[in-house]
Formats: C-alpha cells, sequence, structure tokens
C-alpha cells in the first residue's frame, strides 16, 4: 500500500434506531477491531514491547478521536485540546512540543486571546480534511508568532475568518475544520507556554444542545475511522522506511505539509535498528543558522518514545556540541559514556525523526552503525 495512501471515506450511520437499538456501537466496535490489523503487519515488530505498545497506540488513537470527533466536534462551540501529549501521540509528535488544537467551520468566523509567553517558537495554522477520511491535513492558513502583533502585557488576539482582518489574521476557508497550534521548548523546566482559548466571533450563542443521536453516531462513527486511518497511514510510512534502516534521508516535503506539517519546518523521517551489542552514532557535521532542531527516537508505530523517563531526543539546549561545531549522538540500549546518548527504551527496533525548523540551509545527518564502546568516538 502506497505510503500516503487513507482509508476510504468513512460510511456515517443514521437515524434515532441505529443508536437505540446498539447498531451504531456495534459498527463502532467492529471499525476498531479493525484497525488492529496495522499492528499484526507482517513488516512490524513482533517483540513483546512491540505488541504491548501497538496495542496501547490504538487506546491512545481512540481517546484523542474522541476528543477530537466527540466532546469538542461542535465548530459552533470551539475549544483547545491536545491532539498529541505525554500519553497521546501520533506522526513522530514532537517531545519539545506543546500541541493545541480546535475544531472549526469554514461558514464561521472565530477569535484566538491569549498571552504570549516566553516559548521559542511558536505557529497557528488552520488545516482541511482529516486522517479519518482522505489522510490528508493540508494547510489552509498560517501565522508564525514572530508576526504576531502583541501589546505591551503580551496579551494578543487572532482573527479567523476567510477574509483578511485588520491585526493579527488567520485564514479559513469553506473547507477548513481545524485549527492548530505548536509551541515548541528549548527547556520547558524555564520556559512559559502561552495560554489561549478559542470563540466563534460575532453576536453571543446559546448553550450548545444536549447530545442527540445524530451527533453521537457521527461522533464515533468519525473516532473510530480515526483510529483506522491514522493507524495506516503511520504504519504505512514505518513500512517505506526500510530501504533506509540505520539512514536519515530527507523526508518528501510535500508529503510532509499534505498530512499536516508545519510549513517553517524541514524534514527526515527513517528507521533504526540497533542491537544490545551495537549503538548507531548519529552525526551533525554542522548546525546551520536555525530557530530550533531536534532528533527524536521514535517506536515502530511513530510513536517518540517515553520521554517522561527516557532521554529519546536533543535539541539545541541539550545536546553538547563537538569541538568543531557540529554535533554527535548516540543511540545505544545502555550509557556509552557519551553526554548526547539516546536511549533505546527497550527496543530494537523503530523510527527516527529530525526537524530543522527556519534553517538557512538543510543539513543531512551521517549515520554509522558500530559495536557497542565505552571508549571516546572517533
Amino acid at each position: 500500500m502506497p505510503a500516503e495512501e487513507a482509508m476510504p471515506p468513512e460510511q456515517e450511520p443514521k437515524g434515532i434506531d441505529a443508536v437505540v437499538s446498539g447498531r451504531t456501537w456495534d459498527e463502532f466496535c467492529d471499525s476498531l477491531k479493525r484497525a488492529g490489523r496495522q499492528v499484526l503487519r507482517d513488516e512490524a515488530p513482533a517483540t513483546e514491547l512491540d505488541r504491548a505498545e501497538g496495542w496501547r497506540y490504538l487506546t491512545r488513537l481512540l481517546r484523542i478521536g474522541l476528543e477530537m470527533h466527540l466532546e469538542f466536534a461542535d465548530p459552533d462551540f470551539p475549544g483547545f485540546f491536545a491532539p498529541s501529549h505525554e500519553t497521546g501521540k501520533i506522526g513522530a509528535d514532537n517531545p519539545d512540543n506543546l500541541y493545541l488544537m480546535a475544531r472549526i467551520a469554514g461558514r464561521n468566523a472565530y477569535v484566538i486571546r491569549g498571552r504570549r509567553g516566553t516559548v521559542p517558537y511558536l505557529s497557528f495554522g488552520t488545516q482541511k480534511g482529516g486522517y479519518e477520511t482522505d489522510g490528508r491535513m493540508e494547510q489552509t492558513g498560517f501565522l508564525d508568532a514572530r508576526d504576531l502583533r502583541c501589546e505591551p502585557d503580551g496579551s494578543f488576539e487572532i482573527h479567523l475568518s476567510q477574509h483578511p482582518q485588520p491585526g493579527n489574521w488567520l485564514r479559513i476557508e469553506d473547507a477548513s475544520n481545524a485549527v492548530i497550534v505548536r509551541q515548541t521548548f528549548l527547556d520547558r523546566r524555564s520556559e512559559t507556554a502561552a495560554q489561549m482559548s478559542i470563540a466563534r466571533a460575532g453576536d453571543a450563542l446559546l448553550r450548545p444542545q444536549p447530545l442527540d443521536a445524530e451527533r453521537l453516531a457521527r461522533g464515533l462513527t468519525r473516532a473510530a475511522g480515526f483510529v483506522e486511518g491514522t493507524a495506516t497511514l503511520f504504519a504505512n510510512w514505518a513500512q517505506s522506511y526500510l530501504p533506509n534502516v540505520n539512514a536519515l534521508p530527507a523526508a518528501d516535503q510535500a508529503l510532509c505539509q499534505r498530512v499536516g506539517g508545519d510549513p517553517n519546518i524541514h524534514y527526515y523521517h527513517s528507521a533504526w535498528d540497533v542491537q544490545p551489542d551495537q549503538m548507531l552514532v548519529i552525526r551533525l557535521p554542522r548546525i546551520p543558522d536555525c530557530r530550533f532542531w531536534n532528533l527524536q527516537i521514535n517506536n515502530w508505530w511513530m510513536e517518540s518514545l517515553d520521554y517522561r523517563h527516557h532521554r529519546i531526543h536533543h535539541n539545541q539546549h541539550s545536546a553538547t556540541p563537538d569541538g568543531d561545531g557540529g554535533v554527535t549522538l548516540v543511540l545505544a540500549h545502555r550509557d556509552p559514556g557519551h553526554g548526547n546518548w539516546l536511549e533505546t527504551a527497550g527496543h530494537t527496533r523503530g523510527t527516527m525523526c529530525l526537524r530543522w525548523v527556519g534553517a538557512q540551509e538543510h543539513v543531512d545527518p551521517v549515520l554509522d552503525l558500530r559495536a557497542f564502546t565505552t571508549e571516546p568516538l572517533r
């Protein structure tokens, strides 16, 4: 299956009878069962750890899908939720990011109100599509926080509409259905995230109506489709990396943008295979002028490894540079005595991602699989 092929368009159950009779729930469960085929794919690792994480991955996608398509689905009463976080991860989620998403509709106009904070990188984008339908999340508008006009106290307003507005404006179009916010930290302990809320612009609306059968059926169908579509999409991506195991070529940037990538980011994706008696040396020959960079280690399902308890990524703040200005990182099962150790967290196979953000040039990494040693690298 091609790397960007998505699931067929969703079939949404209709009518009260399907909900009252339980048919909607049965169809929801059947769709989740189909998603399990992605965990059992021939090329996927079948260790106890990888299988356990694969099944957990589906439960995480379900939690995100229910937030996205049921709990926060009403575009007339939007609210921000986290589409990726410490225990819910999608498509090489950035461990240095705080992600926020809200569901919107192109027929409406919206206002985001907030306070800038000190996080180094902040961007806002509107999107159309979805992993539950055509496997795409294409951009319909973008605002970089370096162009964000803030008041002296750091407060700001952003207007979302189809037609330009004075001040901070974020474009939407008829098909726009989401706004996503990326906040990227160099050091979470010392930086303050932006705080914000979103509301429909214009006249004050009444409170949302109570849940009805149609909304419940639509939400469950789309949430289940999201699980199956997302699992399939990124399982295809992981499979596509097999010709470049333990190498890290630049990704297809157009493809990355079609599934919701940030236009300021140049992505590298691939797979790794490191046994307990080996280590993978990842050399960045030089660090270009850029706003941010990081390299992260993921499992086969393209979830960042558990960065709460393991060092699985480095950025320009955490990595110790080499004497020549480059950076060398070492992926290994145990500490090689190198300051830029990346932990496998019990895995022998997985995927990895490098990002250059706002870089003047894109420096290709050089990778070398070696026998494990605690001797100084040469």
